[in-house]
C-alpha cells in the first residue's frame, strides 16, 4: 500500500485575536475557515458577520480568546459606504437584480444634507429579507430566494454618527457609526426612499469594531504569504485575548486573591481591599505580580466581584 505523500498537520493551540481585513466575495465564515486553515489553529471564531460583498475589519479569535468574542458582537461599529442613488435592487446592494430605476432628477447635496439628520439617534429599521435572521430555524434569505416575503417587526437601532463624506451624483459616500443590529443596506434604502429616488449600496467597508481599527488589520493574502515564507506561529500578528476588553476597567489582584479567583471564588471588594470603582459592571481581572490576564468578572451592586469567564492557564499561548 502506498504511503501518503505528507502527514496531516497537527492543529496548534494558538490563542489571541487576529484583526483580519475581509475581502469582498467571501462570507465571514468562509474568511474564518481560510484564516484558521492558514495558521493551522485548533479553535477559532469570528466576532460578527459582514455581508459577502462587504470588506473590512473582521476580528478573529483563536483559542482562549473565543471566550470573549461576544463582547465585540455587542460593540458599536463604524462603516464607510457608497450609496448609489436612483436604482433600487432586490437585495439592497450590488448582488441583487435591479427592481426600479428612477427617471427623475437626482437630489442636490443640499437636499441630502437636510434629510440625513432624520436618520441619526434612535431609529427603527425593518430587517431585510436577505439577511441571516432566522424564522422557524431557517434564515430569511432562504425564504427570499424561494420568492417568499415574510412579515418582519421593526427594531430600534442607534445611529451615533452619519457623516456626508462626498456626493458626486449618483454616488453618495457616508460614514456611519452605529449600534449592534444595524443594517447599513436598510439605511441606504431608507435614505433613497426619503429622497424619493430609491437607492442601493454600491460598496460597504467596516473600519472599526469597538476600539479596534482597520489600520491594525492584515489581509488573507498577506497572512498566507507570511506562512508560505515559513513564518512561525509565534510570529503571528496576534493581540492577546484581553485586547477585546479594553473598554472595561481593570482589576489587579495579589497572588492569594488571584488563586481564589481562578478557582471560581467570589471576592468582596471592600473586605479584600480591592482597588476599583464602586460602579457595577464588567471588569478585566489580572494577577498583578505576574501581569497575567485571568479573565472577566462582574462587579455586583453589593460589592462582590463574581468570576465570569476565566482563561485557562494550563499552557501558555502560542
Amino acid at each position: 500500500m502506498k504511503a501518503p505523500s505528507s502527514a496531516k498537520r497537527k492543529r496548534l493551540d494558538i490563542s489571541g485575536v487576529l484583526l483580519l481585513d475581509k475581502p469582498a466575495g467571501l462570507s465571514s465564515n468562509d474568511a474564518l475557515i481560510r484564516a484558521k486553515r492558514i495558521v493551522n489553529a485548533k479553535k477559532a471564531g469570528h466576532t460578527g458577520t459582514l455581508d459577502p460583498f462587504a470588506t473590512g475589519l473582521l476580528p478573529i479569535c483563536f483559542g482562549e480568546a473565543t471566550k470573549f468574542s461576544q463582547d465585540l458582537l455587542d460593540a458599536d461599529k463604524t462603516y464607510e459606504t457608497v450609496v448609489y442613488l436612483g436604482v433600487k435592487t432586490e437585495t439592497g446592494d450590488t448582488e441583487g437584480a435591479v427592481l426600479e430605476t428612477t427617471s427623475s432628477p437626482l437630489p442636490s447635496a443640499e437636499e441630502i444634507s437636510r434629510i440625513l439628520p432624520r436618520f441619526t439617534g434612535t431609529i427603527r429599521q425593518v430587517p431585510p429579507m436577505y439577511s441571516a435572521l432566522k424564522r422557524d430555524g431557517k434564515p430569511l434569505y432562504e425564504y427570499a430566494r424561494a420568492g417568499i416575503e415574510l412579515e418582519r417587526e421593526a427594531r430600534e437601532v442607534t445611529i451615533h454618527e452619519l457623516a456626508l463624506l462626498d456626493y458626486t451624483a449618483p454616488r453618495l459616500r457616508l460614514r456611519v457609526t452605529c449600534s449592534k443590529g444595524t443594517y447599513i443596506r436598510v439605511l441606504g434604502e431608507d435614505i433613497g426612499v426619503a429622497l424619493g429616488c430609491g437607492a442601493h449600496l454600491e460598496s460597504l467597508r467596516r473600519t472599526r469594531v469597538g476600539t479596534l481599527e482597520i489600520g491594525q488589520s492584515i489581509s488573507l493574502d498577506d497572512l498566507e504569504s507570511r506562512f508560505a515564507d515559513g513564518q512561525a506561529p509565534s510570529e503571528l500578528p496576534l493581540e492577546p485575548a484581553d485586547f477585546l476588553l479594553s473598554s472595561f476597567p481593570a482589576v489587579m489582584l495579589d497572588a492569594a486573591l488571584a488563586g481564589r479567583f481562578v478557582n471560581g471564588q467570589r471576592l468582596s471588594v471592600v473586605k479584600e481591599r480591592i482597588a476599583t470603582s464602586a460602579k457595577p459592571g464588567r471588569r478585566r481581572v489580572y494577577d498583578a505580580a505576574r501581569g497575567v490576564f485571568l479573565g472577566t468578572a462582574q462587579l455586583r451592586g453589593d460589592g462582590i466581584l463574581a468570576p465570569e469567564r476565566l482563561v485557562s492557564l494550563s499552557r501558555p499561548p502560542v
